[in-house]
C-alpha cells in the first residue's frame, strides 16, 4: 500500500513541472533590455582640446509581443563629483560681500540630461526620486552639510552657474528613437571637462515607469604636454614652482625687448 502511495505522489510531482518550468522563466525575464554603445569610451585632453562629441546609440531588445505603452528614452551624462560650497552675495553698510554659504557634499562637475520628450511628460515624480535622473535630484541625493535657511535656493544657483558655463544641460527632445527600438544621441562635452570617469545611463520608460535601464563609462583622461604638466605640479611642486617662476621671468624679458626693438 505504501508503494502505490509513493508511485502515485511521484506521477503528480512529474505533472506538475512542466507547468511549473514556464511561469520561473516568465518571472525571471524581462520584457524589454537595452544594447548600447559609445561612438568612443575615451576622451584625450590635450593642448588643443576644445571639446568633444559622443555617439550615444542603441536598440530595445525584445523576446515578447510589444508592451503597451509609449516608449521613451532618457540618457544622463555624469562627470566626477566633488564638495561644493556656494556662497551668497548680500549687501552690507552698502557694500556686496559674500555672506550666506552652503556646503553641497558633492555636486557632478557636468552633468547632461537628453530625452525624446518634455521630461515633465514622459517622467514620473517617483521614478525621479528613485532613480535620481533630473539635475537638482543628483545633488540633493547626497545630502547638503548646511542646515541653513533656504537650502534649496543655493541649489537652484549652483545649477544656473554651471547652466550658463555649460556643464549642466537639459536638452528635450534630442533622442532620435526610430520605430520604437532604435535610438541615438549626441551629447556635446565641453572644453573645461575634469579628468575622470563619466558615467552614462541609458533608461527607457513607459508611461513614466522605468522598465530597463543601462550604465556605461568613459574614460577622460590628458595626454601628452597637459599630462606632463599636471603630473608635475601634483608630484613635484617645488620643481613646477621654479619652473613657472623661470617661464614668467623670461616671458616679461621677452615682452621688455620685443617693446624696445620696436621703439628703437
Amino acid at each position: 500500500m505504501s508503494r502505490r502511495l509513493t508511485l502515485a505522489l511521484a506521477l503528480a510531482l512529474l505533472s506538475l513541472l512542466p507547468l511549473s518550468q514556464p511561469a520561473a522563466a516568465q518571472a525571471v525575464a524581462r520584457d524589454e533590455e537595452i544594447v548600447a554603445g559609445l561612438s568612443q569610451s575615451r576622451v584625450s585632453i590635450t593642448a588643443n582640446f576644445d571639446g568633444s562629441e559622443i555617439l550615444i546609440y542603441g536598440a530595445v531588445k525584445r523576446e515578447t509581443p510589444v508592451p503597451e505603452g509609449r516608449l521613451d528614452v532618457i540618457i544622463t551624462v555624469e562627470g566626477p563629483s566633488s564638495p561644493v560650497v556656494v556662497r551668497r552675495k548680500d549687501r552690507v553698510a552698502g557694500i556686496w560681500i559674500n555672506h550666506a554659504a552652503v556646503m553641497v557634499d558633492s555636486a557632478p562637475s557636468f552633468y547632461s540630461v537628453v530625452t525624446t520628450r518634455p521630461l515633465s511628460e514622459i517622467l514620473s515624480h517617483t521614478e525621479n526620486l528613485r532613480q535620481g535622473i533630473t539635475i537638482d535630484r543628483v545633488i540633493r541625493a547626497v545630502g547638503i552639510a548646511s542646515e541653513a535657511e533656504g537650502s534649496d535656493a543655493f541649489v537652484t544657483a549652483l545649477e544656473r552657474v554651471r547652466g550658463q558655463e555649460g556643464r549642466y544641460r537639459l536638452m528635450e527632445g534630442k533622442v532620435q528613437l526610430t520605430d520604437a527600438t532604435l535610438f541615438r544621441a549626441d551629447v556635446a562635452l565641453p572644453a573645461n571637462l575634469t579628468e575622470g570617469g563619466y558615467k552614462v545611463r541609458i533608461f527607457l520608460l513607459r508611461d513614466g515607469r522605468v522598465v530597463a535601464q543601462q550604465e556605461r563609462l568613459i574614460g577622460v583622461r590628458k595626454e601628452g604636454l597637459e599630462r606632463a604638466v599636471f603630473n608635475m605640479a601634483q608630484d613635484q611642486p617645488l620643481i613646477y614652482g621654479l619652473l613657472s617662476l623661470v617661464l614668467a621671468a623670461f616671458a616679461g624679458w621677452a615682452a621688455s625687448a620685443v617693446f624696445r626693438f620696436i621703439r628703437a
